[in-house]
């Protein structure tokens, strides 16, 4: 037999969903497993949502869209979103947006219309753990640039000018960030855009928590700072803020010629999102709100609760999140790595969390754990983590 692919042979499979593969065969096991790993909020989608896709259905809009980008009311309805929130006004909403599975394929897209073989791209860490292989995989070269826990992961114009070379071409922004929980300044963007201006580079604006920000803080688009529309590509989505991470659908926005070579790499690979969704898109866009204020203030209960808790017991240092549903202790108490950490947190305390090394290297002797999960599971989980840490379960 021929070899097969060495490019997909060197990429590692996600962090994540091995951790979730593995709590979820212990959890078939009858092992009791706190699943603290995965991303999934554990509230419903909002019922208006769900009428409208089962009214597309029934309408019978189970067929290729038209236009495949996706139909003009999910564009119309994210367009009007986007100027809405975000400050950004399109001049062309048919050219430049493109409706897609989920918002990992609009990365992704973001990534194949914008590099030739062996640009760089620049990666704040800690990081999503799929910012890497994507890059890779889309012919790219990914190069870290490490922030500083002790300065709480800030961005520095300093940071990313000494990782600029020749062959830089992109800088990949996530805002409210997937692990830190961190929400980026206005002098922090600033700092961002001042950098890809002055060396040319585009910037992949990763925004799907963008409504999860806590302490009435601001979310604020790269994109719509002067002079950065024209050079930067938004991706978002319903998943995280309506609960409908299995409903896969995001948006990528972006200048017209881009959205045009990311439109072509969509209708050579997958085609379109199901239409369907875009119907229940409308919704989501044009119905309620009200859900999304009940969930974020319900994380940001949830993380008052779990950073007071984890910051008691000893050997745990954890601080506070500005956004998005996630947490990213530091154990300062053991030998272990974080692979070490997790794999140990899982098997002694079933509590599935994912190693901090999966971020990036500055995510080391860290473990991210989702807070996406009812306050009594949350509870438990703080009790094992006590319990195992007296113990001295982590230590060596």
């Amino acid at each position: 037999m021929k070899s097969l692919s060495q490019l997909l042979s060197s990429i590692p499979p996600s962090a994540t969903l091995a951790v979730n593969d593995k709590a979820k065969a212990m959890q078939a096991a009858g092992q009791d497993v706190i699943a603290l790993a995965g991303g999934d909020p554990d509230f419903a989608t909002p019922p208006h949502i769900v009428q409208a896709m089962c009214a597309a259905i029934e309408a019978g809009h189970t067929h290729y869209p038209a236009p495949m980008i996706g139909v003009p009311e999910a564009l119309a309805a994210i367009a009007a979103k986007i100027e809405r929130d975000n400050g950004i006004r399109l001049e062309d909403p048919r050219r430049q947006i493109i409706i897609t599975p989920g918002g990992k394929w609009a990365l992704y897209l973001a990534l194949t219309a914008v590099l030739n073989p062996g640009d760089e791209v620049l990666i704040l860490e800690p990081h999503w753990v799929s910012y890497p292989p994507m890059v890779q995989l889309a012919g790219g070269a990914p190069v870290p640039v490490s922030l500083p826990a002790a300065d709480n992961f800030r961005v520095t114009a300093a940071l990313l000018k000494a990782k600029i070379t020749p062959q830089t071409k992109a800088i990949m922004v996530n805002t409210p960030c997937n692990p830190t929980g961190r929400v980026l300044t206005r002098v922090e963007l600033d700092a961002i855009a001042g950098v890809a201006q002055e060396a040319d580079l585009y910037v992949i604006a990763d925004e799907i928590y963008e409504k999860l920000v806590f302490d009435g803080r601001s979310h604020i688009s790269i994109a719509s700072l002067p002079g950065m529309a024209q050079r930067t590509l938004t991706m978002n989505g319903l998943t995280k803020s309506y609960a409908m991470t299995g409903w896969r659908l995001g948006w990528l926005v972006g200048p017209p010629e881009i959205i045009k070579l990311a439109t072509k790499m969509n209708g050579q690979t997958v085609s379109c999102a199901a239409t369907f969704t875009m119907y229940a898109a409308v919704a989501a866009l044009n119905g309620p709100q009200d859900a999304i204020a009940v969930m974020r203030d319900a994380y940001q209960s949830r993380r008052d609760f779990m950073v007071a808790a984890l910051n008691e017991i000893e050997g745990i240092e954890c601080r506070t999140i500005e956004g998005a549903f996630y947490l990213f202790p530091r154990f300062t108490q053991t030998n272990k790595n974080s692979l070490e950490l997790a794999d140990t947190l899982l098997e002694e305390a079933q509590i599935a969390g994912t190693p901090g090394i999966a971020f990036g290297q500055s995510g080391e002797r860290h473990v991210r754990f989702a807070i996406s999960t009812a306050m009594s599971e949350l509870e438990r989980a703080v009790e094992r983590l006590a319990k195992v840490m007296k113990a001295g379960l982590l230590a060596n």
